[in-house]
């Protein structure tokens, strides 16, 4: 298939893998544009708490879920999340959105609404999007996959590392058992598992810098496309 401007690259992989960190890196270093659909997701799972949303009662999911408004913002280098017109970019990164995004990703109509947004954003190319299902579900046609993941252990610690330097308040322990749950739920659901797609490259970071990472991926991604950027 030929996009107009370039391939879709899918970062798909587990809670804490760096995904979000990764993805925006690479594109900054490819001029693609980052589509982070895990903020997107924890912008929902924010208006679901701030609206008291009855995650059981799916005629209020709906109806949540066609009213809800998730943006995408560059300003001065980095992305904004809006959720109805408020800047919540540092309101979603806290360990109780976290777990409460892994329950509203689950819900069909949450994840119809925020597909159908990805897709229309992704659908011209030259776009990095990460999450858990942008290789099997969201764009299962993506020229370019990856699946980027780390032991519990390590996945813990970088984000027990991040809430330290936001000031967050948790353990170590606590925030690898969090991880370690989170895991399970998004394995377990039953719309859009967690999982690897056939056809994704595996990426094992727990020893690996960002920078190898990133190096790694930009490789591949030059290997994948060389001799066919005239046709991009």
């Amino acid at each position: 298939m030929r996009r107009e401007r370039g391939v879709v690259i899918a970062v798909d992989g587990p809670s804490g893998a760096g995904k979000s960190t990764i993805s925006r890196a690479l594109s900054k270093r490819l001029g693609y544009l980052e589509i982070d659909t895990g903020a997107m997701y924890r912008a929902m799972a924010w208006l679901a708490r701030e609206a008291g949303l009855n995650c059981d009662d799916q005629q209020a999911v709906k109806s949540f879920s066609d009213r809800a408004e998730v943006e995408l913002q560059l300003h001065n280098g980095s992305t904004r999340v809006l959720a109805n017109g408020q800047d919540v970019t540092s309101e979603i990164r806290t360990p109780e959105i976290s777990m409460l995004t892994s329950k509203i990703s689950a819900l069909a109509p949450v994840r119809e609404a925020m597909m159908s947004l990805q897709r229309k954003m992704g659908a011209k190319g030259g776009v990095v999007l990460d999450g858990r299902d942008i290789g099997t579900v969201v764009f299962p046609d993506a020229e370019i996959k990856f699946f980027l993941s780390a032991s519990a252990e390590e996945r813990g610690r970088r984000r027990f590392l991040e809430l330290q330097a936001k000031g967050v308040q948790t353990t170590l322990q606590e925030t690898i058992d969090n991880v370690a749950q989170r895991d399970q739920q998004d394995s377990e659901r039953e719309l859009a598992p967690l999982r690897q797609a056939e056809d994704a490259i595996p990426i094992d970071s727990t020893g690996l810098t960002i920078d190898e990472v990133i190096a790694l991926m930009e490789q591949i991604y030059r290997e994948r496309t060389a001799g066919k950027e005239a046709e991009l």
